[in-house]
């Protein structure tokens, strides 16, 4: 039986270690991944292997020749111009495979018994089966769900935080009927996950899940590299090991000499002709190549050392890997999680600080300590964007020089010479922002449109009207004052898709960062202020009942909390004649905490009652969001919120529809009955409902009461500035008050139970809640949602995109059944979370 090893990977983010490798070359156990795969495979009687090749092919041609060496027949297929895909690779030698095959990623380590995964395909009268596995943390990996049959009925490539339903997921190991390979195109670039396994499982033909027993890491990063040699020494994963076990857990090569007052603490491997100096101190974990030099009271903690290294006298590693032919000089230091590329030299007494990668062939002076990445690096940090943008804290997190390499990073993904808007709200912390990444856009040749302090409503107006491709807005959290929240935007006013986020992330980590010569520079431009409120206002006019504003006797009072939205709206409302009592209207530069704008809106309330005004209402979030006052002074935000905006957008509009987030109230539904509308539920992300108001037809309004509210017709995004005029609008002409509205609203109870869940355990715990309740009753738009739609009660189990928590929502008129929910499924969380940490925790050297 054949077996084809995708091993064309460039494996860019283990650089530096792949700058001048394959990933499938890179050493585990001083033998390439490729090696052990190919161990693995002869284990298993697989002895005809195809190696698909693209990036550095000569390198794998050289080690493994014909294979015969390795008792295998090894033949390689190189794909010249462009790579294919992992399927298209393999559809590219199709008529090399004219029985059952195997197909096996090149840059994983894995022990699985690959006998029984062909028995099961054939028991199964499989086209295409997958070998599975189940992990702690499935974000990485493409998430699978089998039937009781172990029939594949759904999976997900590499899910956001939130679409996790499963945690076992595909290894990257198929076998596969040659047939299948006709339903894809030749030439082209294609995917098994991406493009084959969901046409498969459209046309119904038989595709199965075999969960393998055994160990299985995807070497993707330099974590997960150096934990699959701990492992290994550890015993987790059966390996061939390439020296002699010379005493239990000691595998040392041939020529190796160890001063006798060295201490060496096992597990240790040590390669061939090398040399440990006195009193060094090699502690368990440590892997060595051949031909490494270890001097005299040299201290290694579990580094990973590659062949011809060469370790002055008391240096110290942790954790580090140190590249082919580097040299350590004497007294230097190599952190926690950094890595020195191959042939460098680190100075004496210089300090390489933890995670900082340093690509091949750089010098580092003697005592100097790095503290960044040297010329090329990547880092090991989690994803730069979250749910809404890119979020940290002022001036810690976000600094001007993360915003300057924040902003190449966005404009080397664009064409040299685009255009970008760039906006912000009035503080100088934003100001400070903008500017560092302005200078990073027009260091890659990007030009830039400076709008300076601008409502973000007004931007996502007037950003499809401007000669761009997109723009970033730069302010303060609408949740935290001290933090700084970064939103990209595309040509149309959305933010931008997670496709385009992961661009910018692997240019920011890869720092394949543009730069442009003297002459190609990008250029600034300011528009003039007029011209971008005009658009505004003549799209803001377009959307209003004009009529009803100028003659609505309505007296409102609006707070807007010292922001730029106070610069704005206020203009636009006496312009229609509106009777409005401005409060709070002035910029200012302090942050306003959650505390404070509670104190402001509890003297809005108090105003409101006093001047007996129709209702009041409380802009923030840079003129996104708001919070509505009755004509008594009680707020109303949150559910109650959306249940008003919904009951007065579909009270004027009947018959059309709404978008809401997953976790919305069911009040939504029986509003939208009342006016025999459409509710279309979607993920829990700004981006997601602002997406399907413009994909599907017919809808008036989207969002929450937490997010802000988007009426598509006037622009894609949220909008508290227009909303207010709206309301004013509807109130006329239904001749109706807040209060009245709000006592008319369906009577529903809506709760939400926060509950802390490592991020390890989320893609388990939603599996266990996907396999231990009736299909019938889940939903899986975001998290899983439990439903009974006789009653419209359902539960929502929701992971948290940026922190690790997971929510609780229960919704019901049964005030009984919702305290009830709450406290089952936070148990159910809390003993799920003890339990799993109590089976993962593993003890460490």
């Amino acid at each position: 039986m054949r077996a084809v090893l995708m091993a064309g990977g460039s494996g860019t983010r283990l650089r530096p270690l792949t700058c001048d490798l394959p990933k499938p070359m890179v050493p585990i156990l001083n033998r390439p991944i490729a090696e052990h795969i190919i161990n693995l495979l002869r284990r298993h009687h697989f002895t005809e292997v195809i190696a698909t090749l693209h990036y550095l092919p000569d390198v794998m041609r050289e080690y493994f020749h014909d294979g015969s060496d390795f008792g295998v027949q090894m033949t390689y297929a190189v794909e010249e111009d462009q790579p294919l895909g992992t399927a298209g690779c393999v559809k590219n030698i199709a008529e090399l495979l004219e029985s059952t095959f195997l197909v096996i990623s090149g840059d994983s380590i894995t022990d699985f018994d690959l006998t029984e995964a062909v028995e099961f395909h054939r028991r199964k009268q499989s086209k295409a089966t997958l070998v599975l596995t189940r992990v702690p943390n499935p974000l990485e990996f493409g998430v699978v769900i089998t039937d009781e049959n172990r029939r594949i009925k759904r999976f997900l490539e590499k899910p956001s935080t939130s679409e996790i339903f499963s945690d076992t997921v595909n290894t990257g190991t198929y076998i596969l009927e040659p047939e299948v390979l006709e339903y894809l195109p030749p030439d082209r670039e294609s995917d098994f996950s991406k493009d084959l396994y969901p046409l498969l499982l459209e046309k119904d033909i038989p595709m199965y899940g075999y969960i393998a027993e055994g160990y299985w890491c995807d070497v993707g990063h330099l974590e997960a590299y150096r934990e699959s040699q701990y492992d290994a020494l550890k015993g987790k994963v059966k390996l061939d090991f390439a020296y002699e076990e010379r005493s239990p857990g000691l595998w040392v090569g041939e020529n190796t000499y160890i001063d006798d007052y060295a201490r060496v603490e096992t597990p240790v491997l040590i390669g061939r002709n090398c040399r440990i100096g006195p009193r060094a101190h090699i502690e368990a974990g440590t892997v060595i190549g051949d031909n490494v030099t270890i001097g005299a009271d040299a201290n290694l903690k579990r580094p990973i050392v590659w062949n011809g290294a060469i370790i002055g006298e008391d240096v110290h590693l942790r954790a580090c890997v140190i590249s082919r032919g580097t040299r350590v000089d004497r007294r230097a230091h190599v952190l926690e999680g950094a890595v020195v590329g191959s042939l460098s030299t680190v100075g004496e007494e210089a300090q390489i600080s933890p995670g900082v990668r340093v690509w091949p062939s750089k010098k580092i002076e003697s005592g100097a300590t790095l503290n960044i990445n040297l010329i090329w690096g990547n880092t090991a940090k989690r994803n730069l964007f979250g749910q809404r943008g890119v979020l940290g804290l002022a001036n810690i997190d976000i600094t001007p020089e993360f915003a300057v390499k924040l902003g190449a990073a966005y404009g080397s993904t664009l064409k040299h010479g685009a255009t970008v808007a760039v906006s912000r709200d009035q503080r100088r912390i934003a100001r400070m922002v903008t500017r560092s990444l302005i200078s990073g856009l027009m260091s890659v040749g990007v030009n830039v449109l400076n709008l300076e302090d601008t409502a973000i409503p007004v931007v996502r107006t007037v950003i499809p009207n401007l000669p761009v491709v997109g723009g970033i807005h730069v302010r303060l959290s609408p949740d935290r004052a001290d933090q700084i929240l970064i939103e990209f935007i595309d040509d149309q006013g959305i933010n931008i898709t997670k496709a385009k986020e992961k661009k910018i992330e692997g240019a920011y980590f890869k720092e394949d960062l543009r730069r442009a010569q003297i002459p190609e520079i990008g250029n600034m431009t300011y528009p003039a202020e007029v011209q971008v409120l005009d658009a505004y206002n003549n799209s803001f006019q377009k959307q209003l009942d004009i009529e009803a504003l100028r003659h609505s006797n309505a007296k409102v009072v609006i707070d807007y909390v010292y922001a730029v939205a106070g610069a704005i709206l206020p203009r636009l409302l006496e312009k229609f004649g509106c009777d409005a009592v401005v409060l709070n209207a002035s910029l200012n530069q302090t942050a306003l905490s959650t505390g404070d704008r509670e104190n402001l809106l509890d003297q809005l309330g108090r105003v409101v009652e006093a001047l007996r005004a129709n209702f009041g209402v409380q802009v923030y979030a840079n003129g996104e969001q708001f919070i509505l006052v009755d004509e008594s002074g009680s707020p109303i935000r949150g559910e109650e919120l959306t249940a008003i905006m919904v009951t007065m957008v579909l009270t004027a509009y009947p018959r059309s529809s709404v978008v809401v987030p997953v976790q919305a109230s069911a009040a939504v539904e029986q509003i939208a009955r009342r006016h025999d509308a459409r509710v279309i539920r979607t993920k829990a992300s700004p981006t997601a409902l602002m997406e399907a108001c413009q994909t599907n037809s017919n809808v008036v309004l989207g969002g929450s009461g937490d997010m802000g509210f988007i009426f598509p017709q006037m622009h894609p995004g949220f909008d508290g500035m227009f909303s207010i005029a709206k309301i004013i609008e509807i109130l006329t002409t239904q001749e109706r008050s807040l209060g009245q509205i709000r006592a008319d609203l369906p009577r529903v109870i809506h709760r939400r139970y926060t509950v802390r869940c490592p991020w390890t355990v989320k893609g388990s715990l939603m599996r266990h809640l996907v396999e231990t309740h009736a299909p019938e009753n889940l939903e899986l738009i975001d998290g899983v949602k439990l439903v009974n739609y006789q009653d419209d009660n359902w539960v929502l189990i929701l992971p948290d995109a940026g922190e690790p928590l997971v929510h609780i929502y229960a919704n019901s008129d049964d005030r009984d059944w919702v305290d009830a929910t709450l406290r089952e499924y936070r148990n159910l969380v809390q003993e799920f979370v003890n339990q799993s940490q109590g089976v993962n925790r593993d003890d460490e050297y």
